[in-house]
């Protein structure tokens, strides 16, 4: 799995072989969900309350830097790591 963050548990990735809107997949035991970039908001699966306000959190934080690795997996190149949220 591309991982490019992980914090309090919560594991964040972007997967090479996507398609469709810019988005990124966040995954808290054994529930995940999936962001739209631009939006900031959860586009499927289900998360914890207290997980999705600190994955959003945590994205708002680094939108830039999603949309870059979000690029950088389409262009097939190496994914950059985030910073966690602290």
């Amino acid at each position: 799995m591309p991982e490019i963050s992980r914090f309090f548990g919560i594991v964040i990735a972007i997967y090479y072989k996507e398609h469709g809107i810019p988005h990124f997949h966040a995954r808290y035991g054994d529930q995940a969900g999936v962001f739209a970039i631009t939006e900031l908001r959860l586009i499927e699966g289900h998360l914890p309350r207290r997980v999705l306000a600190l994955v959003l959190e945590w994205a708002f934080e680094h939108r830039d830097e999603l949309m870059k690795d979000w690029e950088l997996a389409m262009a097939r190149k190496p994914l950059q790591s985030i910073p966690p949220l602290e």
